[in-house]
């Protein structure tokens, strides 16, 4: 770097985003709006484990961390902040996720929430965030987010991959289309998951690559983030709708297969009329209505959502050891009994693996857990 290039750098910015500082989409004033940024990235499996890692070495002040789940060996082929022993330990990826980051950037503030995003803990978890990140599996909490970020006016990125295909949009809420315009319904019939389709870890840092880059171009974009969002009590509203769409802002929905070449863009620039989430304004997905229990990407699985129900995990590997193998730690237990494996968390909430089918998890839980 050259003498001139080091006298703009604030002595507040470190010399670690020197490289960053002098693109000149960002600069030093960018960098300043990135390190005041609050993040959410919603599921941290293998995209939202690369947009965690991507995000924190550029920089972002406050990143918290949402997933349900925990490593798995299956895991490391793609999901990129995880090693063989946050799996041997079943560590929830949030956690392991914060430890990873906390590892190579200490300077940022990050806040991991082992919990399932539902419509009942939403709005605690996603309060005060500037910018949603998705890195779920499923429509079901994409509609869920998208119905939160249209109602509450916060943009968010889309994205997904499998097998070979990778797909992402940016939702600026009234000012692009939403989810909802472009998938008014969530996909009927036979829908790939990385358990049927497999999935190339390239695919997944390509989309992760495109959407963190669109989060930097939004971030930098926003008047003040993570300070205004704080003095109006989280609200970004007022944020947002002083943000003119950023340079350069992609106002499509991408998708790319990696293996193939093939592309295509799909336009999102305007709401579409009568959208039902940000043109009539109806959140059933926020309301919570018909929603369905989710099998999880990559396991023969099947979650159980129990709330207020602590687990005491010394007492439950007491009762649980004349029925099958037991081991916890401090965020999960986990139960073995052939062919079923549980795996459960302080709040009550559970894992199954070895069935789809709700009624035996169900049956399961009740038998061992409680009813």
């Amino acid at each position: 770097m050259t003498s001139l290039a080091r006298e703009t750098l604030p002595s507040q910015i470190d010399e670690r985003y020197s490289r960053q500082v002098l693109f000149r989409g960002i600069g030093a004033e960018g960098q300043r709006k990135i390190a005041a940024a609050r993040v959410a990235i919603v599921g941290c499996g293998a995209t939202g484990s690369a947009l965690a890692g991507l995000l924190a070495r550029a920089g972002a002040g406050t990143m918290r961390i949402i997933d349900r789940d925990y490593v798995e060996p299956s895991n490391l082929q793609r999901q990129s902040l995880f090693d063989e022993s946050d799996a041997a330990e079943s560590l929830p990826k949030a956690v392991a996720a914060t430890r990873k980051i906390a590892a190579f950037n200490s300077q940022i503030v990050l806040e991991p929430k082992v919990e399932d995003l539902v419509p009942s803990n939403i709005e605690g978890l996603l309060e005060g965030m500037d910018l949603i990140l998705d890195g779920t599996d499923n429509f079901e909490t994409r509609y869920l987010i998208n119905d939160y970020a249209v109602d509450r006016a916060r943009p968010w990125i889309y994205s997904a991959a499998v097998g070979s295909y990778a797909v992402t949009m940016n939702v600026l809420p009234g000012q692009t289309a939403c989810l909802a315009c472009v998938f008014p319904d969530s996909p009927q019939g036979m829908v790939e998951t990385c358990e049927t389709s497999g999935i190339l870890n390239s695919a997944v840092n390509l989309v992760a690559s495109i959407a963190a880059t669109e989060a930097l171009k939004l971030l930098v974009s926003l008047p003040n983030p993570g300070a205004e969002a704080q003095a109006k009590g989280g609200d970004s509203l007022a944020a947002l709708k002083r943000c003119a769409t950023p340079n350069h802002f992609r106002q499509t929905l991408l998708s790319f297969d990696v293996w193939t070449n093939q592309h295509a863009e799909i336009s999102a620039a305007k709401p579409r009329p009568g959208c039902r989430a940000c043109g009539e304004r109806d959140f059933i997905h926020l309301a919570g209505e018909g929603r369905p229990h989710i099998t999880l990407c990559g396991r023969n699985s099947v979650q159980i959502h129990e709330r207020q129900r602590p687990i005491d995990f010394a007492e439950m590997n007491r009762r649980l050891q004349p029925h099958g193998a037991v081991r916890h730690n401090d965020f999960v237990l986990k139960f073995w009994h052939e062919p079923y494996e549980m795996t459960l968390f302080p709040d009550g909430r559970a894992i199954i693996k070895g069935t789809t089918d709700t009624a035996v998890a169900r049956s399961l839980y009740a038998r061992y857990v409680g009813s």
